[in-house]
């Protein structure tokens, strides 16, 4: 970063140091002290500069509106899930702690039993895979009545759950019912699957009491019975949209695996933190709580990357925008300056003052339109390569390229206006003296 701060240096503060080698020393000599010198050159190269500045801005304000609406989209895709605001979720893992199977199951039942009899708790269940925070257990999946096609996806997303998950997520049951205590056992025999998971296998047929198995080989068995249908929740996130998923009951699980508890509560989210943590130390002291947060956090932290995308374009836009205005002052104020006395010709012999003024001013909007001519289409192309990045954006989006100039218009006609009015402010008289 260093050596390339440097280069930037060095490279910008060469150009008017080889400008200034081919200074006129006789006309240079004439020019009395207050003129204000410059070359043809000098002014183009300025202009230049302006019209690269005003690109660069229009490029980056264009990509952090997709980038910003990218964002804005992710965190209004429905999750399927009930005020996530007051639904705290915690993971245990006993396993690590030398835990066999079966005192697993006792110390998840006895936990599970304490938290729900804790004041200000609805509900409360959990599950082994924690939504929303990326992490995946997928399997090919075998349905009862349904032929498999040649490269057909067959692919479902699977959770072991407790009872009362759904109720404490707040996804309905659509059809059937819930896992129970009797769903228990050292075999997996029933399963819930989701709307997706039943549209795409059965259609408007009810898939209640159809039969499902892991694998797609022709010897796999069909020893699980749809029990229940719930309707459709994000899985890993709101990128990755609804998948086709299955549940089974976690008591009828064959590995001791760590699990998200998930509690509905009726009072403030962090007062129940500690009540949680106390749960947990009451049962082994030394078990380990972790990724205590709501839901609604939860949501926050897997949009993470795409909100610093979000805030870094708008950043990056915004201190280029200022820029270019800069720019655009800088060089007009050296235009007024150096047709001091042109102006004042013009002012002696009539010229209105708003003549002066749009005089000004057309010179900013032509190098404005300069720049856009250079933006508008570096946008477009720039806009393909982040194409994968977007989510509910086309890159061509007519509302973040309207945002964009916007902007640009109300900078550029803010640093230009100024100038302008100095120039239409300047006395005749003391213009043409002026040299």
């Amino acid at each position: 970063n260093g050596a390339l701060a440097l280069l930037t240096g060095v490279l910008f503060g060469l150009a008017p140091a080889l400008q200034s080698l081919k200074v006129d020393l006789w006309n240079t000599l004439k020019d009395v002290v207050g003129a204000v010198s410059g070359s043809g050159g000098s002014v183009r190269l300025r202009k230049t500069l302006v019209t690269a500045q005003v690109a660069f801005s229009f490029l980056l304000l264009v990509g952090s509106g997709l980038f910003v609406r990218t964002l804005a989209n992710l965190q209004q895709t429905n999750a399927g899930f009930q005020a996530m605001d007051n639904l705290v979720t915690f993971q245990v893992d006993p396993a690590l702690s030398g835990y066999s199977l079966p005192r697993l199951q006792t110390f998840y039942r006895q936990l599970l039993e304490s938290v729900r009899a804790t004041p200000g708790v609805k509900s409360a269940g959990f599950a082994m895979v924690p939504v929303l925070s990326g992490g995946e257990w997928d399997s090919t999946m075998s349905v009862e009545g349904h032929k498999n096609l040649d490269n057909e996806d067959n692919q479902a997303f699977m959770n072991g759950l407790s009872s009362d998950y759904w109720k404490t997520m707040g996804v309905p049951l659509v059809a059937g019912r819930d896992f129970s205590d009797r769903d228990a056992g050292k075999q997996l025999t029933v399963a819930i699957v989701n709307r997706k998971f039943a549209t795409h296998f059965f259609g408007d047929k009810s898939p209640l009491g159809r039969h499902i198995g892991f694998g797609d080989g022709p010897k796999t068995k069909l020893d699980i019975e749809i029990v229940g249908v719930t309707e459709d929740s994000l899985y890993e996130g709101p990128r990755e949209g609804v998948h086709r998923q299955v549940f089974v009951p976690f008591a009828q699980s064959p590995i001791p695996a760590g699990v998200a508890f998930y509690v509905r509560t009726s009072m403030d989210s962090k007062s129940m933190f500690t009540a949680l943590r106390r749960k947990v130390r009451e049962l082994d002291g030394g078990m380990p709580v972790y990724d205590m947060k709501t839901l609604a956090r939860q949501l926050d932290e897997t949009l993470s990357t795409e909100r610093l995308i979000a805030v870094l374009s708008a950043a990056f836009g915004l201190l280029a925008t200022v820029l270019a205005a800069l720019g655009l002052y800088g060089v007009m104020a050296f235009m007024v300056a150096r047709r001091t006395k042109e102006i004042g010709l013009r002012m002696a012999l009539g010229a209105p003052r708003a003549q002066v003024v749009w005089m000004v001013m057309r010179e900013t909007l032509v190098l404005v339109a300069a720049g856009l001519a250079i933006g508008i289409p570096a946008a477009l192309a720039a806009s393909k390569y982040v194409s994968t990045q977007l989510f509910g954006v086309k890159t061509t989006d007519f509302a973040s390229a309207a945002a964009a100039l916007v902007i640009l218009a109300l900078v550029a006609a803010g640093a230009g206006f100024l100038p302008a009015r100095r120039a239409s402010a300047i006395d005749p008289i003391q213009a043409l003296r002026y040299e």
